[in-house]
C-alpha cells in the first residue's frame, strides 16, 4: 500500500509567526498550496549544540528509555514506510505501545512519522525539525498536527498533556545533547 505524501512542515505555511501573505496565484497562475488542516500543537526550544548532536540523539531509538520520558521505549529503524515501536507516555495518562509509520526523514534536520487511530478517525503528523542558527546553535520544533474526523477535538482535549509531554521531552533532549557536545569539546 502507498503511503501518502507528507504536509509540508518544515517550511511550510504554518511556520512561527503565522502564515506569510500569499499571493492569490503562484507563477505558473495556479493557487498557492493550503497549510494541511487540522489542530497543531508544537513546542520549541534552543539547544546549544550542534544539529548533528541533536539528530544523533533523536535517531539513536534504542536509547530513548535513557532520557526520553515521553516515549520510554522505543524500537524501530528510521527509513521512509518503515513502522516504530513506541510506548507513549502522556503526563497524567496511562501509557500506551503505538505503531507509527515514518513519513520522511532528513539527517541532522527532520523526522516525520503518521499515526492513524480508531479506525482512522484521528489521524496525527509527529514532527522533529532541527534548524541550524548557528554552528553550535539550533532551534527544534516538536509537535503533531491532528487531523481526521476527531483528530482536532481529540488534541483541543488532550492539548494540555501533550504540550506538557512535548515541553518535557524537549528539556531532556537538550540537557542530553548540551551534555555531549561540552564532553566533545573539552
Amino acid at each position: 500500500m502507498p503511503i501518502p505524501p507528507p504536509p509540508p512542515l518544515k517550511s511550510g505555511l504554518f511556520g512561527r509567526g503565522g502564515a506569510p501573505k500569499q499571493p492569490k496565484t503562484t507563477a505558473t497562475g495556479a493557487p498557492p498550496p493550503k497549510p494541511p488542516p487540522g489542530l497543531r500543537i508544537e513546542h520549541r526550544i534552543g539547544i546549544q549544540a550542534p544539529a548533528e548532536v541533536i539528530w544523533e540523539v533523536i535517531s539513536d531509538l534504542a536509547s530513548w528509555e535513557q532520557w526520553n520520558t515521553l516515549y520510554p521505549k522505543a524500537a524501530g529503524q528510521i527509513r521512509i514506510g518503515g513502522t516504530l515501536e513506541l510506548t507513549l507516555a502522556l503526563p497524567g495518562q496511562q501509557p500506551q505501545e503505538i505503531k507509527p509509520t515514518v513519513l520522511e526523514w532528513v539527517p541532522n534536520e527532520q523526522l516525520h512519522w503518521r499515526l492513524s487511530l480508531m479506525g482512522g478517525l484521528v489521524k496525527t503528523t509527529r514532527f522533529f525539525e532541527i534548524e541550524s542558527l548557528a554552528e553550535a546553535s539550533c532551534i527544534v520544533s516538536n509537535g503533531e498536527l491532528f487531523a481526521g474526523l476527531m483528530g482536532p477535538s481529540i488534541g483541543k482535549r488532550m492539548g494540555r498533556a501533550i504540550y506538557r509531554g512535548f515541553a518535557e521531552m524537549d528539556e531532556a533532549l537538550k540537557a542530553r545533547a548540551e551534555a555531549i557536545w561540552q564532553a566533545r569539546q573539552s
